[in-house]
Protein backbone atom coordinates (compact mmCIF):
# COMPACT_ATOMS: atom_id res chain seq x y z
CA UNK A 1 0.00 0.00 0.00
CA UNK A 2 1.32 3.43 -0.96
CA UNK A 3 2.06 5.87 1.84
CA UNK A 4 0.16 9.15 1.79
CA UNK A 5 1.65 12.53 2.71
CA UNK A 6 0.49 16.11 2.89
CA UNK A 7 2.39 19.37 2.63
CA UNK A 8 2.54 22.06 5.30
CA UNK A 9 3.76 25.41 4.01
CA UNK A 10 3.57 29.09 4.83
CA UNK A 11 1.24 31.08 2.61
CA UNK A 12 0.96 34.47 4.26
CA UNK A 13 2.54 37.23 2.21
CA UNK A 14 3.22 34.95 -0.75
CA UNK A 15 1.80 35.07 -4.24
CA UNK A 16 -0.19 32.15 -5.58
CA UNK A 17 2.70 31.48 -7.98
CA UNK A 18 5.23 31.31 -5.11
CA UNK A 19 2.96 28.98 -3.17
CA UNK A 20 2.46 26.67 -6.14
CA UNK A 21 6.19 26.61 -7.00
CA UNK A 22 7.07 25.60 -3.44
CA UNK A 23 4.33 22.99 -3.60
CA UNK A 24 5.67 21.56 -6.87
CA UNK A 25 9.11 21.07 -5.32
CA UNK A 26 7.56 19.39 -2.29
CA UNK A 27 5.43 17.08 -4.45
CA UNK A 28 8.52 16.08 -6.46
CA UNK A 29 10.50 15.33 -3.28
CA UNK A 30 7.68 13.26 -1.79
CA UNK A 31 6.97 11.39 -5.01
CA UNK A 32 10.65 10.49 -5.22
CA UNK A 33 10.35 9.00 -1.71
CA UNK A 34 7.36 6.91 -2.83
CA UNK A 35 4.54 8.95 -1.32
CA UNK A 36 1.20 9.79 -2.82
CA UNK A 37 0.60 13.48 -2.09
CA UNK A 38 -2.77 14.83 -1.01
CA UNK A 39 -3.80 18.12 -2.55
CA UNK A 40 -4.24 20.35 0.48
CA UNK A 41 -4.01 23.65 -1.38
CA UNK A 42 -7.26 25.29 -0.35
CA UNK A 43 -8.37 28.12 -2.57
CA UNK A 44 -11.73 28.73 -0.91
CA UNK A 45 -12.98 32.28 -1.36
CA UNK A 46 -12.83 34.08 1.99
CA UNK A 47 -15.98 36.10 1.35
CA UNK A 48 -17.94 32.98 0.37
CA UNK A 49 -16.85 31.25 3.57
CA UNK A 50 -17.88 34.24 5.69
CA UNK A 51 -21.28 34.28 3.97
CA UNK A 52 -21.64 30.62 4.97
CA UNK A 53 -21.00 31.59 8.60
CA UNK A 54 -17.28 30.82 8.95
CA UNK A 55 -16.00 33.88 10.81
CA UNK A 56 -12.42 32.69 11.36
CA UNK A 57 -11.23 31.62 7.91
CA UNK A 58 -7.66 30.68 8.98
CA UNK A 59 -9.14 28.39 11.64
CA UNK A 60 -11.47 26.90 9.03
CA UNK A 61 -8.47 26.08 6.83
CA UNK A 62 -6.53 24.61 9.78
CA UNK A 63 -9.48 22.37 10.67
CA UNK A 64 -9.73 21.24 7.05
CA UNK A 65 -5.99 20.55 7.00
CA UNK A 66 -6.16 18.46 10.19
CA UNK A 67 -9.01 16.46 8.69
CA UNK A 68 -6.79 15.63 5.70
CA UNK A 69 -3.88 14.86 8.03
CA UNK A 70 -5.93 12.05 9.56
CA UNK A 71 -5.56 10.13 6.27
CA UNK A 72 -1.76 10.53 6.07
CA UNK A 73 1.26 8.66 7.28
CA UNK A 74 3.58 11.67 6.81
CA UNK A 75 3.67 15.45 6.68
CA UNK A 76 6.25 17.39 4.67
CA UNK A 77 7.18 20.75 6.20
CA UNK A 78 8.44 23.37 3.75
CA UNK A 79 11.13 25.84 4.77
CA UNK A 80 9.81 28.54 7.05
CA UNK A 81 7.07 26.38 8.56
CA UNK A 82 8.13 27.37 12.08
CA UNK A 83 7.12 30.99 11.39
CA UNK A 84 3.49 30.18 10.60
CA UNK A 85 0.97 29.52 13.37
CA UNK A 86 -0.98 26.94 11.35
CA UNK A 87 2.17 25.06 10.33
CA UNK A 88 3.36 24.96 13.96
CA UNK A 89 0.02 23.48 15.03
CA UNK A 90 0.21 20.93 12.20
CA UNK A 91 3.75 20.05 13.33
CA UNK A 92 2.71 19.51 16.95
CA UNK A 93 -0.25 17.43 15.79
CA UNK A 94 1.91 15.29 13.51
CA UNK A 95 4.36 14.70 16.39
CA UNK A 96 1.61 13.94 18.91
CA UNK A 97 -0.06 11.41 16.61
CA UNK A 98 3.12 9.68 15.45
CA UNK A 99 3.15 10.70 11.80
CA UNK A 100 6.43 10.70 9.92
CA UNK A 101 7.79 14.23 9.70
CA UNK A 102 9.83 15.24 6.67
CA UNK A 103 11.58 18.60 6.38
CA UNK A 104 12.46 20.43 3.19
Amino acid sequence: MKKIAMISQTMGGKTEQEILQTRERAVAALTEKGYEVLNTYFDDNEQDLKEKGFENVPLYHLAKSLKYMSTCQAVYFCRGWEKARGCRIEHETAKAYGLDIIYE
